[in-house]
């Protein structure tokens, strides 16, 4: 064990408690050090605690201290987290894999708990509740008055006098919710007593991202009386919502946070970073949705990937941790790795009023080596984003005919492809007994949901006051239309209930329906029939679903609704008043109440003073103590579940939900170049892992509809991908199963692919194992920014058991990449100016991908065509690391090896 080379550099905190010690970087004594960015000091700090000259070395620290020359020159650190944190989607397979992984290791003659996490973990599970039952009509005679709070468990619950609907919508979705994922919860439950430094937050606790804001952020982290940075990566990709409180923080594929749980440091590329300065003072009417919206076209536009980006300048005084929160949340909508605000006089603040004190303040933030952007926070106007890409920004003005041109636009991101002649088109449908009717544009779901907002009581209490406003002037939403809240913790529900707003919302439909990600994951649940009807009686009307959510690609909302739009929880409500997106507010009323005046939406708008004003009074310390004291222990369905003490896991083989996996079959290790593959898809720019690997509802016709049936399951019975990815035959069977992925072996949406030598059109499922029978290696082809999107180590794992041995695209998001790397698929990427056009591929050749014996990072490999051409990619291998894990064929296999060898 090799002694640390800065241990000189420990001291006490306080002189008087010598035993509270810390890395005094300062004591370095060296000028570099003040010239680094407050992010990369965290880097920094950490590359010096765990310098042991093996995993960390001096040579390490001198690469980040030099950040000024190597940022640029793609230099590979380490870098060890303080923890990680999962979600229950990405933290299911998380468990099943380490459960396969004791299984290997003991059949290869080695102890089962080396596989243990030495990384303390947090697991939230908050992906696997839906909106099935959502909204109730709320009676005349119903009191303005909210009489009491109740909790079920962990739960809050609102109860109104005379009308106990909200309650029992909340109990419906909760029951269904245990109803179907008991097993999923029962094996979580059996993983955090197996598994040493993993906590799992339970059900109805909240959304991941609000809680580790609200709760488990430490900011500064102490171990056995050593205090350092709190640090952390996710297995979602919005991880760095905690950047917004100044703890480091990003999201990383799932695959290698597992490793990272075991012990390995991340190897990463030390990241330039972009200082992005904030200047002005937002207008009186502007939501930090609406900056956060305007940051993200901003900075897509300035081009971050890969890199951080660092918060200062006097606008950001003016903004609130849950503001940042906001902003930071959204970073990989910008393209980030991180999006950083350094801690401040706010932040403390904040730790106080959420119950967990003050601290003190390891640096101050210096930007003198950064390129610097900057923004006027005075230029920012109300604005949504969409309708299938949430860099897209639009401003309300705009709205009305931003989507009347995407409507006869070419199929795209901003396009729907509909005939002029179709524009008008209008069906008539009955609901609950009345006549309404549905046009394009017309508004079917809105959801005031996501952690990116409803962590933000500005926010909230915006759209509580707007729903006040609104009842008292008459206004209403139409009763067809599907209305949800879902707040990201406890604490919403209750400053909602003591503001007096809760009973307004619910007025308008948006009652609470659950606690965790729901609509914004796709987790919306069933629309009316009648309203699907509706939908595709005349082909398909282009009809929108709003929401205060994070992402809304194709088909991850809601399979019916084409169209969707983020947007503030105040222009949520607005819209679903509207019952359209096509109004320009400015000009036309909102609605006509009962009164026959005409009501704008000018006349409801709450003024940022009204909302701070009520913020000041209602959100309060003691609201986040009393709901998070008792959040562990979860309510009574929880603490009843049993699991087993064993530590092997005993795989149930009549199992839907859970199973083990073929990763660790054999452990051979792979072999080097590929030969005669053929493309199993040719896809285009902006395929999204939910493109790839869906995480909602399961189709009655797909291939994993058909493997469950077989089973003895119903279609109510299916749940969803997410919640099934403990089972890998669903999940390969759901593998590129969206039915609005564009491949052009087909010419049109849908999960279906040429298998090559037939000529005949199948499932995507069913083809490749057609090529997996014949023993034929495949590809994909793909354009721009592939595996854009979530987080989501399935979106590797289900190409990897298709038989997809590499993917040749011209770029990558940097998550899916390294979820790519760490299955052993080799992402191959054009080399400038060369794309699939301009080498003239159709993908219907046969390729061989040429891998010499020594391999360097992002190294130059040969292709051959049968066509007998020839060409070069760049294979995105980025570190050597990387190219470890590659030659032990993923990083998994790669640490059982390591784990039998100690």
């Amino acid at each position: 064990v090799m002694t640390n080379p800065y241990a000189g550099i420990v001291e006490p905190l306080d002189p008087e408690r010598p035993d509270h010690k810390f890395y005094n970087l300062s004591m370095l004594k060296d000028d570099r050090y003040g010239r680094l960015p407050f992010s990369v000091r965290v880097l920094l700090e950490a590359a010096l605690r765990n310098c042991d000259e093996f995993l960390v070395k001096k040579s390490d620290v001198e690469n980040i201290l030099n950040w000024k020359e190597t940022q640029k020159k793609s230099v590979e650190v380490p870098f060890r987290p303080a923890r990680v944190i999962l979600q229950d989607f990405t933290g299911v397979p998380a468990v099943v894999d380490f459960a396969a992984m004791r299984d290997a290791v003991k059949k290869l003659g080695g102890d089962p708990e080396k596989i243990n996490p030495v990384c303390p973990a947090d697991l939230v599970i908050d992906h696997s509740i839906q909106v099935d039952f959502n909204r109730k009509q709320v009676t005349a005679h119903v009191h303005n008055e909210i009489l009491s709070w109740k909790e079920c468990g962990c739960w809050p619950l609102v109860e109104i006098q005379g009308h106990r609907d909200g309650l029992h919508i909340l109990q419906k979705n909760q029951d269904l919710e245990f109803e179907r994922n008991r097993e999923r919860f029962e094996f979580l439950k059996w993983g955090s007593q197996a598994f040493k430094k993993m906590r799992i937050i339970p059900p109805g606790s909240g959304i991941v991202h609000q809680v580790n804001l609200e709760y488990l952020a430490r900011v500064v982290f102490e171990q056995d009386g050593l205090y350092y940075p709190d640090s952390l990566v996710g297995t979602d990709s919005h991880t760095t919502m905690i950047d917004g409180l100044g703890v480091l923080g990003w999201g990383v594929g799932g695959i290698e946070a597992e490793a990272v749980m075991l012990g390995q440091p991340i190897s990463m590329v030390l990241p330039e970073v972009i200082g992005y300065r904030m200047v002005g003072i937002p207008d009186k009417l502007i939501t930090s949705t609406d900056i956060v919206l305007t940051v993200t076209k901003h900075l897509r536009q300035v081009g971050v990937v890969g890199k951080f980006v660092e918060f200062f300048g006097e606008g950001v005084a003016q903004l609130s941790i849950a503001d940042r929160a906001t902003i930071a949340n959204m970073c990989p909508e910008y393209g980030a790795t991180a999006a950083f605000f350094p801690v401040d006089n706010v932040s403390i603040k904040y730790l106080e009023q959420t119950g967990r004190g003050s601290l003190s303040q390891y640096v101050k933030s210096a930007y003198v080596s950064l390129q610097v952007v900057e923004m006027d926070l005075t230029t920012v106007v109300p604005c949504c984003s969409g309708p299938k890409r949430p860099q897209d920004k639009v401003a309300v003005t705009d709205m009305k005919k931003d989507f009347e041109a995407c409507l006869g636009a070419k199929q795209g991101f901003k396009g729907f492809g509909v005939a002029p002649e179709k524009h008008s088109n209008c069906v008539n449908f009955a609901y609950n007994g009345t006549e309404f009717s549905l046009t394009h544009g017309s508004v079917v779901i809105a959801a005031i949901t996501s952690c990116t907002n409803t962590s933000n009581p500005s926010v909230m209490l915006g759209a509580g006051l707007l729903a006040k406003k609104a009842v008292e002037a008459g206004l209403s939403v139409k009763p067809y239309i599907k209305t949800s809240l879902s707040p990201g913790s406890g604490v919403v529900t209750y400053y909602l209930k003591e503001s007096g707003v809760m009973f307004y919302l619910a007025q308008l439909g948006f009652e609470v329906v659950g606690y965790g990600c729901m609509t914004c994951i796709g987790n919306s649940g069933p629309l009316p029939e009648p309203v699907v009807e509706a939908i595709t009686k005349v082909g398909d009307l282009v009809v929108t679903g709003v929401l205060s959510g994070n992402r809304n690609f194709e088909g991850r909302v809601h399979p019916n609704t084409r169209a969707n739009y983020l947007a503030s929880p105040p222009l949520v409500i607005a819209y679903a008043i509207a019952g359209t997106v096509c109004i320009d507010f400015e000009k036309e009323p909102l609605a006509v109440n009962a009164s026959g005046k005409e009501i704008f939406l000018r006349d409801i708008w709450p003024t940022r003073e009204e909302i701070q004003d009520v913020e000041r009074e209602f959100v309060i310390p003691a609201m986040f103590k009393e709901v998070y004291e008792k959040i562990e222990k979860g309510n009574e369905r929880w603490s009843n579940l049993k699991a087993s003490s064993d530590k092997l896991y005993s795989w149930d083989p009549n199992s839907t939900y859970i199973k083990s996996p073929p990763f660790f079959d054999g452990l051979l290790l792979p072999p080097r170049s590929i030969m005669n593959a053929h493309v199993l898809l040719n896809l285009g720019d902006s395929v999204t892992t939910d493109h790839i690997s869906p995480a909602g509802n399961i189709a009655r016709n797909s291939s994993a509809a058909r493997y469950l049936s077989k089973r003895g399951l119903s279609p109510r019975d299916f749940n969803s991908y997410g919640s099934r990815r403990g089972n890998d035959a669903v999940m390969a069977r759901g593998t590129f199963a969206n039915i609005r992925l564009f491949n052009k072996f087909v010419g049109k949406q849908g999960p279906q692919t040429l298998h090559l030598p037939s000529g005949e059109m199948m499932d995507v499922f069913d083809a490749a194992e057609k090529y997996q029978q014949d023993g034929v290696p495949l590809l994909v082809l793909a354009g721009k920014e592939y595996g854009s999107g979530s987080s989501r180590d399935w979106a590797a794992k289900g190409p990897f058991l298709l038989g997809i041995k590499a993917v040749l695209a011209e770029s990558y998001e940097r998550i899916h990449r390294s979820n790519l790397v760490g299955m052993g698929i080799i992402p191959l990427e054009y080399l400038p100016g060369e794309t699939a056009e301009t080498l003239g591929l159709t993908g219907r050749e046969r390729f061989n991908i040429i891998i010499p014996e020594l391999l360097v990072p992002r190294m130059k490999v040969t292709i051959q065509l049968d066509t007998e051409k020839t060409f070069q990619a760049c294979m995105r291998f980025d570190t050597d690391v990387e190219l470890t894990y590659f030659r032990h064929g993923g990083i998994l296999n790669y640490m059982i090896r390591k784990m039998i060898q100690q």
